[in-house]
């Protein structure tokens, strides 16, 4: 069983350097950040332009585009539960906006094609209710780009999710995210309008040490796209769920699913794309999935790595200033080198089923060799037995089958295919035939084998 300890007192001043170093040199009002690991908040501090009065974890700050991820969520709720396709054209579910012909997961991964902003006046410093309709916040083109051709960032694209989980659901956005995620995950501090206590956006001059108080305005329909305000500590626990899942809110899958590539690498960094909702990043030998945000007066970031089981956010209350993605992901890195995870001690499995151990081993797939080898939780895994190759994991399906959850076969079915006799003959895998010997003569080798087998010149 996980036990939660606290971090090491190098570690912890470690992480306090890096936060108080980025309050200073961004020249932040006040910055607070929280570390995560295996799901429980570790630490927390904050910095303060304020003798005496850093924030703490409960401080409430606007996180922007975090936002967004939030919605993602609830959309990924009506998937599971069989009221869309993530496939769905828009216009199946949400008609006549006019962007109708992005599907549901385009809109999710932002390869919709759709403007990055509404039109008009800048929308994060005017009043949501000078957008009161839809066409408002989409204008007379709304797509910049070709639907599903490249990954273009729409914040109007999550006001349409927005827009959508409100006409299913019968409810307005802030009352479903309320009683569906918020409530069930004990986000208690998390809203859509600030509560006390709550740090006040400011401008810094970016010539001088002087700073004006920035609006705080309700967005209006774009709330979907970045209304949340939200606290360092309650960012850590939907960090914890967005790594592990929550079953009264969205299982294990579909969040993995949300961490999963969907949109073509940006092209200005191939080591960043997007999944579902979710920012992915290969940064200094760390696999980070997260969002940032920002809003006039404000900066939010969020990453966690998954295999290390480490999160972590900062906030900051100015417009710019600290590099939030990078204070982040510092954190991360901070505990991860500091103190790498523990594995779990080796255990055998309590049970095996005879007919899935009998296929572990080594496989041919013509003349090269794989390993296939079975998983605590009934999934197997095939890769190369040596050198590089293409390798995945695959989830048992519990009829004897397997779906490739990642890599070139992702998706792909694997079966063994049994002699009358109940012997196994070969494995398939999306066409592919993989024998027990080198073209094995006997079985079904696409082409035929040699009749006079192998040979020597």
């Amino acid at each position: 069983m996980t036990t939660h300890e606290e971090l090491l007192p190098a570690t912890r001043r470690a992480l306090l350097h890096r936060v108080a170093t980025a309050q200073a040199e961004g020249r932040a009002p006040s910055l607070v950040a929280s570390v995560a690991r295996d799901g429980e908040m570790v630490w927390s501090a904050g910095r303060s332009m304020v003798d005496g009065h850093a924030p703490d974890e409960h401080v409430q700050y606007r996180i922007g585009s975090l936002t967004k991820t939030f919605t993602a969520v609830l959309v990924m709720r009506l998937r599971d539960e069989g009221l869309l396709d993530l496939g769905d054209p828009l216009e199946k579910h949400l008609p006549g906006t006019g962007a109708g012909e992005a599907t549901i997961g385009e809109l999710l991964a932002h390869t919709g094609g759709l403007a990055a902003e509404t039109p008009g006046e800048w929308w994060e410093r005017t009043p949501g209710a000078s957008r009161p309709e839809l066409a408002d916040v989409l204008g007379d083109e709304p797509f910049k780009h070709p639907v599903g051709r490249r990954f273009h960032y729409s914040n109007p694209g999550y006001t349409l999710l927005g827009a959508l989980v409100e006409s299913l659901r019968g409810a307005p956005w802030e009352e479903v995210l309320r009683r569906e995620v918020l409530e069930p995950l004990g986000l208690s501090r998390t809203s859509a309008q600030p509560r006390a206590p709550y740090a006040g956006g400011w401008a810094v001059h970016p010539w001088a040490d002087v700073m004006m108080p920035e609006p705080a305005e309700d967005l209006g329909l774009m709330a979907p796209a970045g209304q949340l305000w939200s606290t360092a500590a309650d960012l850590a626990r939907f960090a914890c769920f967005l790594m592990k899942g929550d079953e009264r809110v969205l299982g294990a899958e579909s969040v993995r699913e949300m961490r999963t590539p969907s949109a073509p690498s940006q092209a200005e960094s191939w080591d960043r794309t997007y999944g579902l909702g979710m920012d992915l990043l290969r940064w200094e030998g760390l696999s980070l999935a997260g969002h940032t945000g920002s809003l006039p007066g404000f900066l939010a970031g969020l990453w966690v790595s998954e295999r290390e089981g480490v999160a972590a956010v900062a906030l900051a209350n100015c417009t710019s200033g600290p590099l939030i993605a990078g204070v982040a992901a510092d954190l991360v890195k901070i505990v991860t080198e500091a103190e790498p995870r523990i594995p779990e001690p080796w255990r055998p499995l309590t049970e095996v089923d005879e007919k899935v151990l009998e296929l572990t081993g080594p496989w041919y797939w013509g003349t090269q060799v794989l390993e296939l080898r079975l998983q605590a939780d009934g999934g197997v895994t095939l890769g190369p037995l040596t050198g590089a190759g293409r390798s995945a994991r695959f989830r048992a399906n519990g009829d004897g089958t397997w779906t490739g959850l990642d890599g070139y076969y992702a998706g792909e079915l694997l079966r063994a295919v049994r002699r009358p006799d109940g012997s196994v003959s070969h494995l398939d895998l999306g066409s592919f035939v993989f024998t027990r010997r080198p073209y094995d003569e006997g079985a079904p080798v696409p082409g035929g084998v040699d009749p006079q087998g192998w040979r020597a010149f």
